[in-house]
């Protein structure tokens, strides 16, 4: 990668965060892809460029809370909307037009097999709290939503949502007379 592109990927970047270089999320895109740009090269001058990176990559997991592994193949205009609590394993392959959201993992099952990571299509969402673990393939513009734990290929453009909650036990306010507190009323039976 030429440094031309390197400045390219950055600025765009910088667009799709809205312009706002001080944005955790842009900050750990622009280390991630610094990494990636260092990394090949070889000589005392570019190794030293290699330990500046690694204090700016513990700089970004520490005090942003982004573990952007630099082996991570990251796609362009890839937004890392709230950041913190994120980690990325580093065989993990994010498409284009990705948005990322905070508390989210893209990693292996466990420990042992760290190079079987998810693989992401273009325009995919990843919402806040979901996990995306092992060799899964989510499909382009597929939604992730929200604490949801995903193990199996998700088709392009499915949307992925655990059940909605639902209320098991309401309290009915006491009538002003000799009871006191309040009295749990199933919600069905409440209505007669």
């Amino acid at each position: 990668m030429y440094a031309a592109d390197l400045i390219e990927q950055i600025r765009e970047d910088l667009e799709v965060h809205f312009g706002d270089w001080t944005h955790a999320g842009f900050r750990a895109l622009a280390v991630h892809r610094i990494g990636t740009w260092v990394r090949p090269k070889h000589g005392l001058v570019w190794s030293v460029f290699r330990r500046l990176h690694m204090v700016m990559y513990r700089y970004v997991r520490n005090h942003y809370g982004i573990e952007l592994h630099r082996n991570t193949v990251v796609g362009r205009r890839v937004i890392i909307a709230h950041p913190m609590g994120i980690a990325i394993n580093g065989a993990t392959v994010i498409g284009d037009n990705c948005t990322i959201y905070q508390n989210v993992t893209l990693g292996a099952l466990n420990g042992e097999r760290v190079q079987e990571a998810p693989t992401l299509g273009r325009g995919v969402t990843v919402g806040c709290g979901a996990a995306v673990l092992g060799p899964v393939s989510i499909g382009d513009a597929a939604r992730i939503g929200p604490n949801v734990v995903v193990m199996t290929d998700v088709p392009a453009g499915a949307t992925v949502f655990v059940n909605p909650p639902r209320v098991l036990l309401r309290m009915r306010p006491a009538v002003k007379n000799e009871q006191k507190g309040d009295t749990p009323v199933e919600i069905g039976a409440a209505r007669k």
